[in-house]
């Protein structure tokens, strides 16, 4: 049996199809929408996302081929804070005939975890951890220790502070206010012995960055398991800061440059947060946990 896991984000539509029988990944999609642009300014979601949308699920139904397949697609943080969510979504099931689900952030975490959890069994990797998915309109912090869970989402993404912010002075200072929950959260679990892992845009595009990938040439096969070391972030970010515009967007993806480097500066918060020198970078997340919980 193939399914179709669809994870409509806050910056990002990501589409898997996914052989249940092989347990294995058959295709996958990928397009920036920016789902969240407008919503600091006004609350809605503007037309121009929509469209993004619309034109990028229909894209993925010819790319991979939808027929026979279960499909089950889920939106987050964006959605559900958007005033005008009910429309938007009505607008892309009548466009599409994609129907899509806006989950909790428990849910968004869990499915999460669970595609993590399987990659990093993949890996070798059997010790407890804690995970970071930094995403563009929220971050979810979870710790898996002695097989419970202990997830929370904070509204602190990269498009969110991207769009609030006019320059890296402003961006930080945002991050510093933002992340003061975030501190009191990991205050009660003590995470000097665990791994820490981190998927989403920002750390798997750091760790192409690493592997000399592009935004073209990005394989997912390849940033699985790369690890990252506190000083490359700053490393990678002057290296972006220091590129042409034309260059940057070859680099991390047209639309993108801003937000990353608002996502680097979060992840590095990140590490002080949690006393860490070293990450693992995981590209899978929440489309994987929604295709593999299809497959369940």
């Amino acid at each position: 049996m193939q399914v179709i896991g669809i994870d409509l984000g806050s910056n990002t539509l990501r589409v898997i199809k996914y052989d249940c029988s092989l347990d294995k990944k058959v295709a996958e999609y990928e397009k920036i929408v920016r789902t969240a642009q407008s919503i600091t300014i006004d609350g809605r979601v503007d037309k121009r996302a929509v469209d993004a949308i619309v034109d990028g699920l229909i894209e993925a139904q010819e790319r991979l081929d939808f027929h026979g397949c279960k499909i089950k697609a889920v939106t987050t943080e964006a959605l559900r804070v958007a005033k005008n969510s009910e429309e938007v979504l009505k607008e892309i099931e009548q466009k599409t005939a994609i129907k899509f689900e806006v989950i909790s952030p428990k849910d968004e975490a869990l499915l999460t975890l669970q595609a993590v959890q399987k990659r990093l069994e993949r890996l070798g990797i059997k010790r407890d951890f804690v995970l970071v998915d930094i995403g563009g309109g929220s971050t979810e912090v979870t710790f898996f220790v002695e097989n419970r869970v202990y997830s929370k989402s904070f509204q602190l993404g990269i498009v969110t502070v991207a769009n609030r912010a006019k320059d890296l002075d402003e961006i930080s200072k945002i991050i510093s206010l933002e992340s003061k929950d975030i501190v009191e959260f990991v205050k009660d679990y003590n995470s000097r012995d665990l791994e820490f892992v981190a998927t989403a845009g920002t750390p798997t595009t750091v760790a192409a960055m690493k592997l000399g990938l592009t935004y073209k040439t990005y394989n997912s096969e390849l940033i699985n398991g790369v690890t990252l070391e506190v000083d490359e972030l700053e490393i990678y970010l002057d290296k972006l800061l220091n590129m042409s515009k034309e260059d940057r967007e070859i680099t991390v993806g047209v639309g993108r440059d801003d937000l990353i480097v608002a996502g680097i500066l979060i992840f590095k918060e990140i590490y002080r947060i949690l006393d860490k020198k070293r990450s693992i970078v995981i590209d899978d997340g929440l489309r994987e946990g929604v295709a593999l919980s299809l497959c369940e």
